[in-house]
């Protein structure tokens, strides 16, 4: 877990606090969890270019919604579920192929009615299905950032109470108490013999990939051969 001051949610600042990570001996994800700020996918691809990414549902969820008619909300939310839920192929390939297909199910239905919240869904859709990548067992949790989401609202809580706080420090003393508590109710993943072994080899795969092996020119074979002799 990391915590660190920062001005804005830029690119440069983002960058600086994951690689400050690495730094530390922090190893690249296999995914990282995230909303649609600009500055921390640009940083994500800079610092983790082979981790996969997966954007948050919850927040296209919401981001959908608000190009949608009020009155209309309830049924395009209902559908937007509907195409996460309850996914019958395996995980990988297969799965992230039924999903596209029903997004472009729901693209096609709504397409003439709300086309700027079809545009809004089919804008990244790659990062939406990446978690079905990842062991069944594993999707409702990571399949989006709501378990980090709450801490915000009780930092707020706890700031409002205060009133002003007297400085940086006391600032990120609050804070890492507040995470502190709340992270020891993250660790809802199910970790079998199974699903150790999927992860080691999509780890595998992903980030540690075998190195190629460059053939040697007519004149280095033609070294190693002389080298022989002698």
């Amino acid at each position: 877990m990391g915590l660190a001051p920062g001005e804005s949610e830029s690119f440069d600042a983002w960058a600086e606090f994951l690689r400050d990570l690495t730094s530390r001996g922090m190893t690249p994800p296999l995914l990282v969890i995230s909303d649609g700020a600009p500055g921390l996918i640009g940083a994500c691809e800079v610092v983790f270019p082979q981790s996969l990414r997966q954007r948050c549902l919850i927040h296209r969820c919401r981001n959908i919604l608000a190009k949608v008619p009020q009155s209309a909300q309830g049924e395009v939310k209902a559908a937007f579920w509907k195409l996460f839920d309850d996914v019958k192929s395996e995980p990988g390939q297969k799965a992230v192929d039924e999903v596209r297909a029903r997004i472009d199910k729901f693209a096609e239905h709504y397409q003439r009615l709300y086309p700027a919240a079809v545009k809004c869904l089919l804008a990244d859709v790659e990062s939406l299905t990446a978690y079905l990548r990842f062991p069944s067992e594993h999707h409702k949790r990571i399949r989006h950032s709501n378990f980090i989401e709450r801490t915000f609202g009780e930092t707020r809580r706890r700031v409002k109470v205060i009133g002003r706080l007297p400085g940086e420090r006391s600032c990120l003393s609050l804070l890492w108490a507040v995470f502190d508590r709340a992270s020891k109710n993250w660790h809802g993943v199910r970790v079998t013999p199974e699903t150790i072994r999927a992860l080691a080899l999509m780890r595998q795969h992903l980030l540690e990939p075998p190195r190629s092996i460059t053939p040697k020119s007519k004149k280095q074979r033609s070294t190693d051969r002389v080298t022989e002799v002698a």
